[in-house]
């Protein structure tokens, strides 16, 4: 559905998104999806509601290092109570420390120990909480009948529902669950759950339970002081491992967001590497590391406690899942059509249970539960300068971009020359050219006699097989011609040397049938090859609103600092010409 705020355009205007879409054809669009196609207002509303859910899963990927290896470090204290907070958290700083800097070599590299390690956490600790069931209290699974429910919160009342706020934080992690599905199928993901995950949590909160029956005042940490003597060491080895891993999950869900939404334009440029060959969702982002390095590493430093992480994790949690029952319900109702019954009954029952939960998480907001908005508004607010900055271009440019019949006009100027040479002009307008082109013609007063207008398509696969990699066309204008390249995430674009220009003019010559147009191409490579890209800014006026003078300004700062939206394809130095333009705003 063309339900985003910049999708029509881009299909328009650049060619990385434009993709066939079953869904696309008007007769087959839902009532829901036309309304949100017609109004801006709702359009603007899921907009935010989107960039709320990605900021808080950031936040997440922030929170969820900083709390997990946190709480594992802290076992050290129990053997030792000599041990201060501070080397704990200096301890964990560390451990976090070394967890970023391997990022760098993928998942794929490390992830043979994942399943050890987390095999070992969920065969040990419900093991050790039947020990605590038998040891403490036998009877605790009556527990999981609904009598206790209604009778704590009759007796509790309110303070029953802010205590909600406290039980959040043992159903943490699933709301990552997305994560693995760059690495694993959905049926593997569902069967680890049922078959290891859930038995194993419910055992361990079951004896974790049983032994704070009978030590109630060791709530602070029930964890660590539920654990035998004898095997107190071994588990916190264990525990440390898996808080590894857990983080690592949470690191590897805030790279594939941000990729995600640098693909679609509404985040600044990163760089993207795929660690893995035949994984898509396997990326890392080195500027995307470092800043989540810092920020969990200061989080640590500053709220060590504990507590206040606490507050702020189970913040992110529960706003991460409402939002995504909201998102997944209108997938549901949009683009899969499911029976208005069976929506109805998962948005009821999801929505009420953690619609009651983020009620409850909100009385945190002063003790720590503020951290996560505060990220996020820093984060939303870059991603709408972005987006705002990306919307003024891509208007001006469909705006003012150049057909055929005004490309002829200009070329037919007396006075603009067409040179000895081939030009590779490169433009990421395909229906139409980029105005950039125009300002070139009118000041330069020339145009080399083969001009090859390129635009670069990245697709969401490995690899472009070697005969669908170049595509390319006639313009209908003597010695003009289109080309597409076409590459996955696995491929390497490098027109460094001769080789990449050589496919291209090769696969233009097979294209050609006219002789006279195949001699002017292999005079014109021999003559020189050079490569024209364009650098746009904003010109911002005196006659611009406020608005604009805020937005574009934050914009040219953030497009001045971040990648080039071409890839770093090696031309040699001696053949790239950048050209320069100022956008009107």
């Amino acid at each position: 559905m063309n339900i985003g705020i910049l999708s029509s355009k881009h299909r328009d205007s650049t060619s990385s998104l434009s993709r066939a879409n079953p869904y696309e054809s008007s007769g087959n669009k839902s009532r829901l999806g036309k309304f949100f196609e017609k109004s801006v207002v709702a359009r603007r509303v899921l907009l935010f509601i989107a960039i709320l859910g990605m900021c808080m899963i950031i936040g997440d990927g922030i929170l969820t290092p900083a709390i997990s290896v946190l709480s594992a470090m802290d076992g050290i204290r129990a053997p030792f109570p000599s041990v201060s907070k501070a080397l704990v958290e200096a301890l964990s700083a560390i451990v976090l420390f070394v967890l970023f800097l391997v990022q760098k070599f993928g998942t794929s590299r490390v992830s043979f120990l994942f399943s050890p390690i987390m095999g070992a956490w969920t065969f040990t600790t419900p093991l050790v909480g039947i020990y605590s069931i038998l040891h403490h209290y036998p009877s605790i699974f009556k527990a999981i009948s609904p009598h206790y429910i209604f009778r704590f919160f009759w007796r509790n009342g309110k303070e029953g529902w802010m205590l909600l706020g406290g039980t959040v934080l043992c159903i943490t992690g699933s709301e990552a669950l997305f994560a693995d599905l760059g690495h694993f199928n959905k049926n593997s993901i569902q069967a680890a759950f049922f078959f290891t995950i859930y038995p194993s949590l419910v055992l361990t909160y079951a004896g974790q339970t049983a032994y704070l029956i009978r030590n109630p005042n060791d709530h602070d940490d029930g964890f660590y002081k539920f654990i035998p003597k004898t095997v107190y060491w071994p588990m916190f080895v264990i525990a440390t491992l898996a808080a590894i891993v857990a983080s690592q999950s949470l690191i590897s869900a805030t790279f594939s967001v941000i990729k995600q939404s640098v693909v679609l334009d509404y985040f600044p440029r990163v760089k993207v590497v795929h660690t893995s060959s035949s994984k898509e969702g396997e990326v890392y982002s080195p500027e995307v590391n470092y800043i989540l390095m810092i920020l969990c590493v200061a989080v640590i430093l500053i709220f060590g406690d504990g507590k206040d992480i606490g507050n702020a994790f189970g913040v992110v949690v529960s706003l991460v899942m409402l939002i995504t029952t909201i998102l997944l319900t209108l997938v549901m109702i949009i683009i899969w059509r499911t029976s208005p019954i069976l929506v109805a009954l998962y948005f009821v029952v999801f929505f009420v249970m953690e619609g009651v939960y983020v009620s409850a998480v909100f009385t945190k907001i002063p003790e720590g539960g503020w951290i996560p908005f505060a990220i996020s508004f820093i984060l939303a607010f870059i991603m709408f300068g972005w987006y705002y900055g990306r919307q003024r271009k891509v208007e001006y440019e469909l705006t003012h971009k150049i057909d055929l019949q005004r490309l002829a006009l200009l070329l037919s100027d007396p006075g603009v020359q067409r040179v000895h040479g081939l030009c590779i002009f490169y433009t990421n307008i395909q229906d139409g050219l980029t105005p950039i082109l125009g300002h070139y013609i009118k000041n330069m007063r020339s145009l080399h006699k083969v001009t090859i207008f390129m635009t670069l398509r990245y697709l969401l696969v490995p690899k472009v097989a070697s005969h669908e990699r170049i595509v390319v066309h006639k313009l209908g204008l003597k010695g003009l011609y289109g080309c597409v390249v076409q590459y996955g995430y696995a491929d390497s674009v490098s027109l460094e040397g001769d080789d990449f220009v050589s496919q291209v003019t090769d696969s233009l010559r097979a294209h050609l049938d006219d002789e006279e147009e195949i001699s002017d191409l292999g005079e014109a490579k021999l003559a020189g090859v050079v490569h024209i890209r364009g650098k746009t800014r904003f010109y911002i006026g005196k006659n611009c609103s406020w608005v604009d003078k805020i937005m574009l300004a934050f914009y040219e700062v953030m497009h001045s600092h971040c990648r080039s939206a071409l890839p770093d394809l090696g031309v040699p130095l001696p053949q790239l010409i950048e050209v320069g333009m100022l956008y009107e705003a």
